[in-house]
């Protein structure tokens, strides 16, 4: 059978934080505040994930109460997912995603972005999807308050 997921995630902008999107390092004068690396595009895509399985979001697996976790880098929060996926049989079929923020401008960086997370997936980067937008100029994201995600994912479960 296959399963669909959706996944959202939000950060907001913090100084003094490296700015860590879909597992690559990108320059830019703010980072994401988070308890993790604040990955916003792997949060999206591990919660899509999470939910093609009915399983429930990162903040269950991955709490932020949780000291020993701190910093964590969330390409190990897809590697949960994959590992999760391999539990149930599932096979992921492919994610895509999209950006949306003011700056900085994401899609150079989209095939390193692509490289690291299929290899955490265990997938090829022809079964991930990377695109970005702007809000223009509306709202938080407008504002340069921060940057969202959003991603679906599809999964092969055998019946």
């Amino acid at each position: 059978m296959y399963r669909t997921g959706i996944g959202y995630d939000v950060h907001q902008f913090a100084e003094n934080r490296p700015l860590i999107l879909g597992g690559v390092e990108i320059e830019h004068s703010h980072g994401l505040a988070g308890h993790s690396d604040a990955d916003v595009l792997s949060h999206a895509i591990a919660d899509s994930l999470l939910g093609a399985m009915g399983l429930p979001d990162i903040g269950h697996y991955f709490p932020p109460t949780d000291d020993s976790i701190e910093g964590i880098s969330s390409l190990k929060i897809l590697e949960k997912c994959r590992e999760l996926a391999d539990e149930r049989g599932a096979v992921i079929q492919n994610v895509d995603s999209s950006m949306i923020a003011e700056a900085p401008k994401v899609l150079p960086h989209a095939e390193a972005m692509k490289e690291k997370i299929a290899a955490a997936l265990g997938v090829t980067t022809g079964q991930i999807g990377i695109k970005a937008t702007t809000n223009e100029t509306m709202g938080f994201v407008g504002r340069h308050e921060g940057i969202a995600a959003l991603a679906s994912a599809m999964i092969y479960v055998p019946d």
